[in-house]
């Protein structure tokens, strides 16, 4: 979901790093697909910049419907689907430009009845979609190793053990149902944070937020499906928000394009696959002084940029690109 400003829900939305994103894939023209709509930020940017029709895509019902008060101002050059950006090569080929903005968007956190804040109280749900099990579901009946892993391979919460386990004998005497109540729980069990960091419940909150959406296999696959979407020549272009994201689509695009660097002597010599994509961001991008000042929640963005080449679409391992899997816990670990 296209990450965005505002800490209230009448306050304007700013489609974090667009300038360097429009610098960085100009001249825009042809059809792109915005797989993270949202607010709709990069659409108009796109649509704005030159981009003859841009599709839409977003798993949330409610991003549509905010976007019935400004869609007729660009008559029929935006094409909206409801689905998820991980099938985009299902809804269109051969695209000039595919843009996707990672993480929860400012309009879901502002809602307190979505459930991702742990700054207001809400029901705990935390689904984009709108459907399929929630936050609650997990917390409530997960399995106390699992919600662990959750914790710390999806949140890096190195107290996850602590937390887990607070969780699941507090449900025996009362479900959790409320954002509050989770995030209380939470905070009594961590240390006091100091002044300027981050709320106990933040790691916790990213981490369910992330497993009831499966972001990181919804990445991964999306990564995938754009390659195969792109026509030659085609741009990619993707802002994400916290260093596991990152990583994941730099050792993408690395592998992809033929950076991963060279076997050993002594094994056999193995012909390599043409690269799929030629790196435009050799370092991620993030925002400069005037964004940060206009947009807090930019300070963690990083933007990355890749252009399709004529070489067939492939694949790579989740595992190589530094995927969280949750199988992957080590047993005796510590946390």
């Amino acid at each position: 979901m296209a990450s965005s400003a505002s800490n209230t829900s009448d306050a304007p939305h700013i489609p974090v790093l667009l300038r360097p994103l429009l610098s960085g894939v100009s001249p825009v023209s042809g059809t792109w697909l915005d797989g993270t709509f949202g607010a709709g930020g990069y659409t108009k940017g796109l649509l704005e910049a030159g981009a003859d029709k841009v599709i839409g895509v977003d798993r949330d019902p409610l991003a549509f419907q905010m976007a019935a008060d400004w869609i007729g101002e660009f008559d029929d050059r935006i094409e909206l689907v409801a689905g998820v950006f991980s099938k985009m090569d299902e809804y269109a080929q051969d695209l000039d430009g595919v843009v996707l903005d990672l993480g929860v968007s400012s309009m879901q956190l502002d809602l307190a009845e979505r459930g991702f804040s742990f700054m207001k109280d809400g029901p705990l749900d935390m689904r984009m979609s709108q459907d399929g099990p929630s936050a609650a579901d997990i917390v409530n009946n997960a399995e106390e190793a699992e919600i662990a892993d959750i914790l710390f391979h999806y949140g890096e919460e190195r107290a996850s053990r602590r937390i887990a386990k607070a969780i699941v004998k507090a449900r025996e005497v009362e479900q959790f149902s409320s954002t509050l109540q989770l995030a209380d729980l939470i905070e009594k069990n961590l240390p006091r944070t100091k002044p300027g960091q981050s709320h106990a419940a933040t790691r916790s909150f990213q981490g369910l937020r992330i497993a009831v959406n499966d972001e990181y296999g919804e990445l991964f696959r999306g990564l995938m499906a754009a390659e195969r979407a792109l026509k030659p020549g085609g741009l990619l272009a993707v802002v994400t928000f916290h260093s596991i994201e990152d990583r994941m689509v730099k050792k993408y695009l690395q592998a992809r394009a033929g950076r991963t660097g060279g076997g050993s002597r002594y094994a056999p010599e193995v012909e390599k696959e043409a690269p799929a994509f030629d790196l435009l961001t050799r370092k991620a991008v993030g925002p400069d002084e005037q964004e940060l000042s206009e947009n807090p929640r930019s300070r963690s963005a990083k933007l990355r940029i890749a252009r399709r080449t004529d070489a067939p679409a492939g694949s790579v391992d989740g595992k190589k690109i530094g995927m969280p899997m949750l199988s992957a816990r080590k047993a005796g670990g510590r946390r």
